[in-house]
């Protein structure tokens, strides 16, 4: 999210009307629903994320305990059965 002057964009009516609510304080405006990006879209984050996640579940089906896993990649034994089961169900 990067700021923008009103003045530069807006037109004067527009921010005259703006003032009438908020004058000199700071306001976000939320992005359109159909623009909106989910976690991870902008980075590869996600991407990233469902690859050691992949990694996590090929190493326990051959053989690597939840202990070690958890250990491995500090997360915790629960979050590694979250991991197990989602890969699992998909």
């Amino acid at each position: 999210m990067s700021y923008k002057k009103a003045s530069d964009i807006l037109p004067k009516e527009l921010i005259d009307i703006i003032q009438k609510y908020v004058d000199g304080e700071y306001i976000y405006i939320p992005r359109k629903e159909d623009n909106r990006k989910s976690w991870g879209d902008k980075t590869r984050s996600k991407n990233e994320v469902y690859e050691r996640n992949l990694t996590i579940y090929s190493k326990y089906k051959s053989g690597i305990s939840v202990k070690k896993l958890a250990e491995t990649y500090y997360l915790s034994p629960n979050w590694i059965h979250r991991i197990i089961s989602k890969l699992n169900r998909e």
